[in-house]
């Protein structure tokens, strides 16, 4: 992460109240730190379906697009992704439940409560979407992107928002696509959780 981008990462924090320590330091941390709708400036959902909780599924996919290392190029490709789905897709809201940058930060879309648009009809309301920021076909995202979705799940189990039981699919298990990408979908299938 180049210097610029670990101040603004670290201010952004620091903004949100979710200081990690000292800037450098490589430890897990123990919460997850979601930027709300409101730092990214997402507009109203227009959103209504609700999924029913504890949610029992969780859907990994890659949004296939423009990787981003810092939160200023982070705030930029969500709202990217948001504008894609309302507009081109004429969505009622981004069509994921949570975003994962590789800042190292979760991205909220959906939220936890809101059925998502991520994984088609049947498994959209039995499941929370997540999708990592960038493409991942030839390479992995960052090891900070993959400590923030474990976080993040974990979080929603300590919410009650997830199963304790829940089980990670990578989208091209439950779709047929790409998706989540060669390299993160081999890593996702060493998560204790996977299934597939």
């Amino acid at each position: 992460m180049s210097a610029p981008c670990a101040l603004l990462a670290w201010a952004l924090l620091a903004l949100l109240g979710l200081g990690l320590g000292r800037p450098g330091e490589d430890t897990p941390s123990p919460f997850c730190p979601i930027v709300p709708r409101r730092e990214w400036m997402a507009p109203a959902s227009k959103c209504a379906k609700k999924l029913k909780l504890p949610v029992r599924y969780v859907v990994v996919s890659h949004t296939a697009g423009s990787p981003c290392n810092c939160p200023a190029s982070c705030l930029e490709q969500v709202q990217n992704v948001h504008n894609y789905h309302t507009g081109a897709l004429n969505w009622c809201d981004v069509g994921y439940n949570f975003l994962i940058g590789e800042d190292g930060l979760v991205y909220e879309g959906r939220g936890w409560d809101t059925k998502g648009d991520h994984t088609g009809p049947t498994w959209n309301p039995i499941s929370i979407g997540i999708s990592f920021m960038g493409n991942y076909m030839e390479r992995s995202p960052p090891a900070r992107a993959l400590r923030a979705a474990q976080s993040l799940l974990a979080w929603g189990v300590a919410q009650g928002k997830l199963s304790p039981t829940y089980e990670v699919k990578g989208h091209r298990d439950v779709q047929r696509t790409l998706s989540p990408g060669n390299q993160l979908y081999e890593i996702i299938q060493t998560w204790p959780r996977y299934h597939e």
